[in-house]
């Protein structure tokens, strides 16, 4: 290619991107503003009106390539030409529009704005009949393929991830839990302003404990005035209470309350006795990443607003 034929080449393809950038927005707006104001049902005559306009612009962009293109050498090939490039350019669109939908960064507004026309001037390039152009046609189409089907919807992905988990630490100093009881494996778990709950549940589906860790209700532990009927209550010197309520049928529904720091930590259960309870409730220690990335990972933990451990039934077969 000589000096004039690529100069005319880069001319060709820079109006290209020009016109198209500046074309296609305005096309798009006029859809959202169509459908926004009479429905999807007139988004037909607009396309009727605006696809063969933005085609019309196109083989505009073609005429002083007339030497260069052969498809470009007369009106009717123009024509031709300029349906198949906004075919393919608009295909592209709609292909980083999708990614973008699905959180892949492709920089500001601006940026947005200028990469609208890239995909039309990339798909005008296969066109020149010239072995380097089209190979540079081919590695951006690859670098936007690699880009929004690979390397962007990783980054979306940990992106996301990271701003999750940063909600879940908002209230890092409720983040407390046990070791996992043996048998058992986490089921539930809540995060929020007020109190952090996880329930454990037997992998024979038999019984279940429950933890919250919430900010105190009283200034210390306390029974109930009155106490309950058939509650047993009391507090120890340490400042740990111990509610034990009969069930029906036999066995116990043990709870105990402990301070730790500046929050308040309550263990639960219908199927462990008192001295496993406070065995478990020994082990409290801080939720660690690893933690937390289990129990994101096996989706058992939530955003909420709960006060302290729920209210939940054993889960029986």
């Amino acid at each position: 290619m000589t000096s004039d034929r690529g100069a005319l080449t880069a001319l060709h393809l820079l109006l290209v991107w020009a016109l198209m950038t500046a074309a296609m927005p305005v096309l798009g707006i006029a859809l959202l503003a169509t459908a926004w104001s009479a429905g999807n049902g007139a988004l037909v005559p607009a396309l009727a009106l605006g696809v063969p306009s933005a085609v019309a612009l196109l083989s505009v962009a073609g005429a002083p390539a007339r030497t260069v293109v052969p498809l470009c050498a007369s009106v009717p090939k123009r024509l031709g030409w300029a349906a198949l490039v906004f075919l393919l350019g608009t295909l592209g669109v709609l292909a980083g529009l999708a990614v973008y939908d699905d959180g892949v960064q492709l920089g500001s507004a601006s940026t947005r704005v200028a990469l609208t026309g890239a995909p039309y001037a990339v798909a005008a390039a296969f066109f020149v009949p010239n072995r380097w152009v089209r190979l540079g046609a081919t590695a951006a189409l690859a670098a936007a393929v690699a880009y929004g089907g690979f390397v962007g919807p990783g980054q979306a992905r940990q992106r996301r991830h990271t701003s999750e988990v940063a909600r879940y630490r908002e209230y890092q100093e409720l983040l407390y839990t046990i070791d996992t009881p043996p048998g058992m494996s986490a089921a539930r778990a809540q995060a929020g302003p007020a109190a952090f709950t996880v329930e454990y549940h037997s992998d024979r589906r038999d019984g279940y404990v429950a933890l919250g860790v919430r900010k105190p209700l009283a200034p210390r532990p306390s029974c109930p005035t009155p106490p309950e009927k058939d509650v047993t209550c009391t507090v120890n010197e340490r400042g740990e209470m111990r509610v034990v309520e009969p069930l029906p049928g036999g066995g116990h529904h043990v709870t105990l309350t402990r301070r730790h720091g500046t929050a308040e930590a309550e263990i639960t259960s219908q199927t462990l006795d008192e001295p496993a309870l406070r065995h478990l409730l020994d082990t409290l220690h801080p939720l660690s990443d690893a933690e937390l990335e289990r129990l994101m990972e096996e989706k058992v933990i939530v955003r909420g607003i709960g006060q302290g451990v729920p209210t939940v039934s054993p889960p029986m077969t």
